[in-house]
């Protein structure tokens, strides 16, 4: 029998960002990558102020979307 590692970093937040602010990970992410703003606490507080969300959420979003976007996805 094989067990799935728990998810672990930035995406383990994702379950209760989608439970509590109702949209996916995907339409924060989209927000994300089309904002102006580049810089990782910048987007933080962008989210937190615009868009409501939490310092932790903001934060597990920003870093997720980020090392993907060095990572070439």
């Amino acid at each position: 029998m094989t067990t799935t590692p728990a998810v672990k970093g930035p995406a383990s937040y994702f379950p209760s960002i989608e439970k509590k602010y109702g949209q996916p990970v995907a339409y924060w992410q989209d927000l994300i990558r089309s904002s102006p703003l580049t810089k990782h606490m910048e987007l933080v507080g962008w989210l937190k102020s615009e868009h409501g969300l939490g310092h932790g959420h903001a934060n597990a979003l920003v870093a997720h979307t980020l090392a993907e976007a060095r990572a070439g996805r």
